[in-house]
């Protein structure tokens, strides 16, 4: 039987846009017509099975053929397209270039998935002579020649990436997370609290999404279960994100007969129950349109979010919306041109510092196809020009969801990788030193009334020292308790709001290299009456100088907002020194930094009649100065309510 040449690569999906009608007829050696005609026989079989999409089978019937006729060279070719499309991109070029040898005329053809395969093993360079090669052909048809240029615009931006950052170092070595978490189903979009305790995640069992959950106890990951309460229906829960401190969980509900659209954005709260019923984000957040793959801000405020609603760039857009004082959310903003293209944008993760922003897009310039990118927060509606992960993390396949822990380096993703459970599974990795987002602690604890001991609803604040600028401000629940990160490398005035209190203060100075830790931090919080004192903890001045420097500026500013709030509120502030130096200069010294502070406040409009100040010297330690640390206590700056 005359054998035709079969181009197996026609059923490979991947590959189908790189194809091309016009043949090389030129000087060859190899005739497809004169092969074994058994050996074609099977060939053609592994044609059946391929398209099937039953590689496994033709991949058995090209090695039949090849036994029989070791030369067959369209079986090399063949097979090599399989290989590609398993994402075994080794082989795939080992067999291209077998192919390739035998008869370089015959093969030439075949230069363009080739070279696709090239990339597919970091061998960029080599890819890009390759595609140049390809493009070099005589009579390519216009589908060949725009297949072959984009191609060659991501090669080329693999080349000058690697330039522009070598990772030789680097090793990218994903771990699948194993049968506690990863079954013969498929797992993917997981999210984590803070403390890396908790994992949720999404498992599709034939068509159905649900939503299952492991702990992280001793070392390992717990079996995973569906989660408790009513979020898990027989409709599809896709894409979720649950809150650092793990009380909130947002996720995609489709097909919901309430919803606005197709797939809408739901939330439920963590209870002493369990996950409430959840309930629809509304009609400001959710459209007639696409919405999907929510990201939470670690402070609550902030809800990062994909939808192809009208008003953006291109087809889907990254979009925030910010939660308001009533609890609802408000109308959503594009998060502009440095993140969004005319191309698609989706699967947002904003990372426990509150600045770094990961995501996906085909519409930046990229290793091809969908590639992972990160963006930094400037400011509420800045951010800055997306950057490419770079390769391995991106490749020339889709890139999905990373997700990125607390501790700024450990990743995490779903891939079908060579020992995956079954499609999909979840793995993770260390991320490159120069992707990696601000290794972020936290401080927990209760706020409580100082008198009764019972906890507190209150406000929590986190301002940058530097520059004053609001960082995260979160609510407590409703017995007190709450959860603030507290990325490294940075110094935060911490304060603590309560109507009819007196506010508390703290800071964090946390150097990149600080211990890894969890502050636990309880705060009594003091009723505003006759004598209550407070230390304010973020008033600042030099050694042996009385100018408030600009970091006390967060501080006073919540001294002059107490007694705006308060407008019957008389105090003192008093000072206090170690016992460094002369009591006669501490006494001076102290009095002056007091004097400092109330000076401020009168420029803020505080009238003269509320405030009083007074310098105590070294004379009212609260710690031995025998220690620096007792001595940073003793050198302090209080405020004592006069009346009220």
């Amino acid at each position: 039987m005359p054998h035709k040449k079969l181009n197996i690569l026609k059923v490979i999906p991947v590959l189908l846009i790189f194809l091309f009608s016009a043949i090389i007829c030129t000087a060859q050696w190899y005739d497809p017509q004169k092969v074994n005609k058994k050996a074609g026989e099977i060939y053609g079989q592994a044609y059946e099975e391929a398209t099937a999409g039953n590689y496994t089978a033709a991949l058995k019937h090209l090695e039949n053929a090849l036994a029989l006729d070791p030369k067959f060279v369209d079986v090399f070719l063949s097979r090599a397209g399989i290989h590609a499309e398993l994402k075994n991109y080794t082989a795939s070029v080992t067999d291209f270039e077998t192919g390739l040898k035998m008869d370089p005329v015959y093969s030439r053809t075949y230069l363009l998935p080739y070279s696709i395969s090239l990339a597919g093993t970091g061998k960029f360079e080599k890819a890009l002579e390759t595609v140049n090669e390809f493009l070099a052909t005589p009579t390519l048809n216009a589908q060949s020649i725009k297949a072959g240029n984009y191609r060659k615009a991501s090669f080329s931006f693999a080349v000058e990436y690697e330039k522009k950052h070598p990772s030789k170092d680097y090793v990218f070595a994903p771990q699948n997370l194993g049968d506690s978490i990863n079954s013969d189903a498929l797992e993917y979009f997981p999210s984590f609290t803070i403390d890396g305790s908790k994992m949720i995640f999404t498992r599709r069992i034939a068509s159905d999404e649900d939503f299952y959950e492991s702990n992280f106890v001793n070392g390992k990951w717990s079996k995973a279960a569906p989660i408790g309460g009513n979020v898990n229906t027989n409709l599809n829960e896709g894409a979720q994100n649950i809150s650092q401190d793990g009380q909130l969980l947002i996720f995609t509900g489709c097909n919901y007969p309430e919803g606005e659209g197709s797939c809408d954005l739901y939330f439920s709260v963590k209870t002493k129950n369990g996950w409430s019923d959840p309930q629809n984000l509304g009609p400001d957040v959710n459209t007639d349109f696409w919405e999907s793959s929510p990201s939470l801000s670690p402070d609550k405020r902030d809800l990062y979010f994909a939808s192809s609603r009208a008003g953006g760039f291109g087809g889907r857009d990254i979009w925030v919306t910010r939660r308001l004082p009533t609890g609802k959310w408000s109308r959503p903003e594009n998060l502009g041109e440095s993140v969004n293209t005319p191309g698609d944008e989706s699967c947002p993760f904003m990372h426990a510092d509150n600045e770094t922003l990961y995501f996906n897009s085909n519409g930046q310039p990229g290793f091809g196809m969908t590639d992972l990118f990160y963006s930094k927060k400037v400011n509420d509606s800045s951010w800055t020009v997306a950057k490419n992960l770079g390769y391995p993390v991106n490749t020339i396949d889709d890139q999905g969801s990373l997700i990125v822990a607390a501790d700024g380096k450990t990743a995490y993703y779903a891939s079908d990788g060579t020992d995956t459970k079954g499609g999909l599974d979840i793995y993770s990795f260390q991320l490159r030193d120069d992707i990696r987002p601000l290794r972020t602690l936290w401080v927990k604890g209760k706020v409580f009334d100082k008198k009764t001991q019972e906890g507190l609803p209150s406000a929590v604040e986190l301002t940058g020292l530097k520059n004053g600028n609001l960082i995260s401000r979160i609510q407590t629940d409703e017995d007190g308790n709450y959860l603030v990160t507290l990325p490294t490398g940075k110094d935060y005035a911490f304060n603590v709001n309560r109507k009819n209190y007196l506010f508390y203060s703290d800071h964090f100075s946390l150097s990149p290299n600080n211990p890894d830790s969890v502050f636990t931090v309880n705060i009594p919080l003091q009723p505003i009456e006759k004598g209550a004192t407070i230390v304010l903890k973020n008033i600042f001045f030099e050694t042996g100088k009385f100018e408030l420097q600009n970091e006390s500026r967060s501080e006073l500013d919540k001294l002059v907002a107490l007694l705006h709030d308060n407008p019957n509120l008389k105090i003192q502030i008093d000072g206090h020194t170690d016992n460094v130096g002369q009591e006669k200069e501490n006494l001076l010294l102290s009095a002056n930094r007091a004097k400092a502070v109330v000076d401020y406040l009168l420029n803020k409009s505080i009238t003269v009649q509320r405030l009083s100040y007074k310098g105590f010297g070294s004379t009212k330690p609260l710690s031995d100065n025998k220690t620096e640390a007792g001595k940073a206590l003793n050198r302090r700056t209080e405020l004592s309510v006069i009346s009220n």
